[in-house]
């Protein structure tokens, strides 16, 4: 599937289909392999529904404007399709993209509600907040599958799966173990009963959680970019008034003492305090340090994030001030340095411009 933040809308999209057998509702579209440069890389995913619209777009340019109009066929016939974009076949539209690579994509009609069981089973490791995998059989003998797409998904304690010969079923166990702890997405195959199966291993991850800890406006537009973000949100109140309500955010009154009890503060969780007050800001950073969380930053000028560091010596999860510097001053230029800091923290990268950068594009 897609990067975690995108696959909120496209699972509220297919909650939302009426899937009822007689006709299909809509086709996801998912890249398979891709070569050289490319708007997208492989496991991306879009869906194409009935009336045109388009959930968590691919690119935007000639080749999503292709592609759709295949998933409109597909929908019509039922039936997969694999579509290859590159110098053997549809050439031309990769042309007018600039990207100068290949790639190809499944597209895979929605019907029945059992079309979509696989989205449910990838809910649930992101409910519980679990690292996954996922294997979608997508070629057999050269062609796109006939009906349903057979699906692994698992986590070390989960598994689901619509696979019912067991003979495949380890096959492509065993190719998804090479595949648990490798970011990203990739096309195998494997051998079975004398068939050549290709299939696509995806990595499953939770979703980003961001912590913010402020009743101020800087709070609260912070909070609404994480959401914009597809982070799961937290905004911490620090005393009790009435907080302003903002679509996404889960809003939650804590003390320092009852932040770790009140908030889920794991691994893949970002925490920002901007309570304005130095000793407030000392006690909620010295709750955060008990936690796994992998960003704590805290907003103040040069002399408050000095104190701050003082306290907290030699920690390298201490971003005080936080955010990039890009010379914003506003509450709302605050928000995005902070978000961009995170956001560049999450990937390995510097920050730095992208025209003095050598690394690809796309982590």
């Amino acid at each position: 599937m897609n990067v975690a933040q995108e696959f909120d809308p496209l699972y509220r999209a297919a909650q939302a289909l009426d899937l009822h057998g007689a006709t299909s509702e809509a086709a996801l579209v998912t890249i398979t392999r891709t070569h050289g440069s490319t708007f997208r890389r492989a496991g991306a995913s879009m869906l194409v529904l009935r009336d045109g619209r388009i959930v968590c777009e691919l690119s935007g340019g000639c080749p999503q404007r292709d592609i759709a109009l295949r998933a409109q066929r597909a929908m019509e016939t039922g039936e997969c399709d694999v579509v290859a974009y590159g110098r053997d076949s549809n050439y031309d539209v990769m042309i007018e993209t600039g990207c100068g690579g290949e790639l190809e994509v499944l597209i895979e009609p929605w019907r029945e509600p059992e079309d979509v069981r696989f989205l449910h089973a990838i809910e649930t490791l992101r409910v519980a907040r679990t690292p996954g995998v996922m294997a979608s059989v997508f070629s057999t003998d050269g062609h796109a599958p006939r009906g349903r797409l057979l699906r692994l998904v698992k986590s070390d304690d989960h598994a689901w799966t619509n696979i019912d010969h067991p003979p495949l079923q380890r096959q492509i166990l065993a190719a998804l173990e090479q595949q648990s702890g490798v970011n990203g997405a990739a096309a195998r195959h494997v051998d079975d009963a004398g068939r050549h199966h290709e299939i696509l291993l995806e990595t499953l991850h939770p979703p980003h959680a961001l912590v913010v800890v402020g009743d101020g406006m800087g709070a609260t537009l912070l909070s609404r970019l994480s959401t914009q973000l597809g982070w799961r949100t937290t905004l911490v109140g620090t005393h009790h008034h009435e907080v302003p309500t903002e679509p996404g955010v889960h809003h939650v009154l804590a003390t320092s003492q009852s932040l770790a009890t009140t908030v889920t503060l794991d691994s893949l969780t970002s925490a920002v305090v901007m309570t304005h007050r130095l000793e407030r800001d000392l006690a909620y950073v010295a709750a955060l340090m008990a936690t796994p969380v992998r960003y704590i930053g805290v907003i103040g000028s040069r002399r408050r994030a000095e104190e701050i560091c003082a306290a907290f010596p030699n920690e390298p999860r201490l971003h005080a001030p936080a955010g990039l510097d890009v010379g914003s001053e506003t509450p709302q230029e605050i928000a995005l340095a902070i978000a961009a800091e995170i956001l560049a923290l999450q990937h390995g990268r510097s920050g730095g411009p992208l025209n003095r950068s050598r690394e690809p594009i796309h982590p």
